[in-house]
């Protein structure tokens, strides 16, 4: 097993998901539901689900472009959204 794949992959999505939407959600579903395990079930079905189709697409997508190019592309991408973070206006009234 690659155990520096396994680890950087749970580590960025680990932190990419913490107070997110959809933790967020999951937190407010598990404070209003009766059931907690049953919202921690369907949630971590739910993220397994989202991260399979990833992982299908990332494979037919590299079969057609470049690993580099996937890289670039997604650092360039991560680049421009936080650039976008950054210069847009604050909300009025937060």
């Amino acid at each position: 097993m690659d155990w520096q794949l396994f680890l950087s992959t749970f580590g960025v999505v680990f932190l990419a998901e913490m107070g997110d939407k959809t933790q967020l959600a999951t937190l407010t579903l598990a404070a209003g539901g009766s059931s907690r395990w049953l919202v921690f079930i369907a949630a971590a079905l739910a993220l397994v689900a989202s991260s399979a189709v990833a992982v299908l697409a990332g494979e037919a997508v590299s079969r057609v472009v470049p690993t580099i190019w996937l890289h670039r592309v997604a650092g360039v991408a991560f680049l421009v959204l936080g650039l976008l973070y950054l210069l847009r206006r604050p909300e009025a009234g937060g």
